[in-house]
């Protein structure tokens, strides 16, 4: 009945698995949710796409919130209101750093909150932190795995591509990765008393290098179909997956 599913994305108001992983890209909430055991696609409505099944004996949600944090968190709530607890956001993005490469998995420690919506729910003072635990979990899961990774601040920036406002405010500051979504996430668990973290995998370089300079709107030769980004995805997938299950076994759950 309508009264039982959310009002935005459509979802179970209740009855989720606790333990989440978020995605973008639909199809990707689908190659996660092919990991699992039993999964089933339970709801599929604009970006959002959740399915539920198990990882080792761990209930697992999947779902995807699109591109942009302003949809994403609606997404996050939705899914908190539900029963979700711990979230793990699998993405991709740009290295900011020298020595990260494409595939590799950026482990997020923080993020710049450039979001494009928390600035319109909390002052900008109000941190967008990692739940150590998730770090921990994740490169925990990396390190097993055998995954390239680096641990760091990330930079979540509400417009993709460049435009005639240089990305070069954080020059010098030592971030790891540019996204688009993972603050809105931490601050929303953070509201909410959630654990929260993130891994990203590298699908190119800092977004000023890849621009096309005759076109300054463009998005040049960013190209994240390539197969070093689509093996990325492969391990990082299992990576998220793990750590959950790591996140779980830790709290006894």
């Amino acid at each position: 009945m309508t009264q039982d599913l959310s009002p935005v994305t459509r979802i179970p108001r209740s009855g989720l698995p606790p333990h989440a992983v978020v995605v973008g890209d639909p199809a990707r909430a689908a190659t996660v949710a092919a990991l699992l055991d039993g999964a089933e696609e339970i709801s599929y409505h604009r970006e959002y796409r959740v399915f539920r099944g198990s990882w080792k004996g761990l209930p697992v949600t999947v779902a995807s919130h699109g591109v942009g944090a302003p949809g994403a968190i609606l997404l996050f709530q939705e899914l908190a209101d539900a029963g979700v607890r711990t979230f793990l956001r699998f993405g991709t993005a740009g290295a900011m750093k020298p020595g990260i490469g494409d595939g590799d998995l950026v482990i997020a420690e923080a993020a710049v909150r450039d979001d494009g919506v928390t600035q319109q729910l909390l002052p900008p003072e109000y941190p967008a932190v990692c739940a150590p635990e998730a770090v921990f979990a994740l490169q925990r899961a990396a390190r097993e795995a055998d995954a390239p990774h680096h641990r760091g601040i990330v930079w979540t920036r509400a417009a993709f591509q460049p435009g005639l406002i240089p990305l070069n405010a954080y020059d010098g500051a030592g971030l790891a990765a540019i996204e688009m979504e993972l603050s809105a996430l931490l601050v929303t668990a953070s509201l909410r008393g959630l654990v929260a973290g993130g891994v990203l995998v590298v699908d190119g370089a800092n977004a000023d290098e890849l621009v096309d300079k005759d076109a300054a709107f463009s998005t040049g030769a960013y190209d994240p179909h390539r197969e070093v980004v689509a093996r990325g995805v492969e391990r990082g997938a299992l990576v998220a997956l793990e750590a959950l299950r790591m996140l779980a076994e830790e709290n006894a759950e």
